[in-house]
């Protein structure tokens, strides 16, 4: 099929601050760094980057410290952005104008779409992620390696921040990470909760039940405050490991993060994968 003839998608807000994505992105860096060094000439776009191009550049660095022959592309459907970042353009880093339609023209290795799809309805979602996600590169033969689709959203300075990952057959799994020191209980992560389950949080869904649980290990993990709130976190999620598939271990949980499995917080009546 001939490429669309304009960008698909609408601009968003376009809010943007220097490391506002850094706990996003180290986590792409830990859980798919190995994959992108299997590649020998990765792409990774990033959908959305806003007014400024911060982000794009920020990814291209920590990439580059797992996988150094990345490169980056940074889209944006507003052409005044578009215009705005190419003075930041450099070896490995391009910017050009487009939508979900991603206008590149390699299959992406990863694409990250952070604060992209809040501005959209729920049952809007999940056509995006399968238009993105029919873009990735495919698994090597031995069904190593493969694309990733990070989709999430985070407050304003990077302190707070939900993502699902999918790969080509679709999500895998949901991330919280978060600053502890900012942290009542884990149920402020709420607010931050990707399209796909922030309607969700309420009785008899799945993520609902996860939020409860989360911040019933958390209170019972009271008595850990005084060794700080990382240990209480650490105490907390393995507590809550118990109940629930995650998916990581302590090595992630030290930086405020838990990653669960996407199927046991799926919304109600629609598919896991």
């Amino acid at each position: 099929m001939p490429p669309p003839s304009r960008p698909v998608g609408t601009a968003t807000r376009g809010t943007t601050n220097p490391n506002r994505l850094r706990r996003m992105d180290h986590w792409i860096t830990a859980v798919h760094g190995a994959a992108l060094r299997r590649t020998e000439h990765p792409l990774a776009v990033d959908l959305g980057y806003g007014h400024a191009p911060w982000t794009a550049v920020e990814l291209l660095a920590r990439l580059r410290t797992a996988a150094p022959a990345t490169r980056v592309t940074g889209i944006e459907i507003d052409p005044a952005r578009v215009a705005a970042a190419q003075p930041h353009a450099r070896e490995g880093l391009t910017f050009v104008r487009g939508g979900f339609e991603l206008p590149v023209p390699d299959r992406p290795h990863l694409i990250r779409a952070a604060n992209v799809l809040r501005q959209y309805d729920e049952d809007e979602v999940r056509a995006v992620w399968e238009r993105l996600t029919a873009r990735l590169a495919p698994p090597d033969p031995d069904g190593l390696g493969g694309g990733l689709l990070v989709e999430g959203t985070c407050d304003e300075i990077g302190r707070r921040h939900v993502w699902v990952a999918l790969g080509p057959e679709g999500p895998r799994t949901v991330t919280f990470a978060t600053r502890l020191g900012s942290l009542d209980r884990p149920s402020d992560l709420a607010e931050r909760l990707p399209k796909a389950l922030i309607h969700r949080n309420v009785p008899g869904e799945p993520v609902h039940a996860f939020l409860r649980d989360f911040d019933r290990a958390w209170a019972a993990a009271a008595p850990y405050a005084s060794y700080g709130a990382r240990q209480r976190w650490q105490r907390t999620v393995r507590a809550l490991a118990a109940d629930w598939p995650v998916v990581d271990g302590p090595a992630r949980w030290r930086q405020g993060e838990v990653t669960v499995a996407w199927g046991a917080l799926a919304p109600r009546g629609e598919p896991v994968s």
